[in-house]
């Protein structure tokens, strides 16, 4: 096997065999900016391109917070429930628009607690890791075009479930929406009654 067949089959062994920090595990502690940013750097380190890419700043979680998809930390202070979110935007963030997943993290604590959302989102993100990993595992002894060619494919089925994933993010905001306009127009019906 060649040096890249070797480091993408590293790569492949160590993702495959990692999983997210379960809710229980996350600190329980309250931590300030710099022990986030260390903290999430340990978390996320085998999911960066390479050594130089940083999939979290300071100036990122102050963005999300200031956009909404974060909640305002405590007196500067960040808890299970803020690192629980920040996994699942940086993980997320590859595919989706930042709005996407703050509406896509609403909707799912509207239904959920803050544990079982990150729960729910790890098993699904343990899974499809495992699945990439065989895949790649199986690929890699057959070359570096048997590599190039499972680089399409998963290239390509992701392009598709970004799509779909966005087309029922859209679907779904449409209808909230629609249900909220006919609330409001409801309410000013009984007020044009009285």
């Amino acid at each position: 096997m060649s040096e890249a067949t070797d480091k993408i089959m590293e790569w492949s062994r160590q993702i495959g065999s990692s999983s997210a920090v379960e809710w229980d595990r996350l600190p329980e502690i309250y931590l300030y900016m710099d022990q986030v940013l260390t903290y999430m750097d340990k978390q996320l380190h085998l999911y960066e391109r390479d050594e130089n890419d940083c999939l979290l700043t300071s100036s990122m979680i102050n963005n999300y917070v200031k956009d909404g998809v974060l909640p305002r930390p405590e007196q500067k202070k960040y808890s299970r429930e803020h690192l629980a979110i920040l996994t699942v935007i940086c993980m997320l963030k590859q595919v989706l628009s930042i709005q996407d997943i703050a509406a896509l993290i609403r909707t799912l604590l509207k239904s959920a607690s803050p544990s079982e959302m990150y729960n729910r989102f790890c098993t699904a993100q343990t899974a499809a890791l495992r699945d990439v990993c065989e895949r790649v595992e199986k690929a890699a002894p057959e070359g570096e075009a048997e590599l190039t060619r499972l680089a399409i494919e998963l290239s390509v089925e992701a392009n598709a479930r970004r799509t779909a994933s966005e087309r029922i993010l859209s679907e779904l905001a449409a209808a909230e929406k629609r249900r909220e306009d006919a609330r409001r127009e409801a309410e000013r019906g009984k007020d044009r009654k009285k």
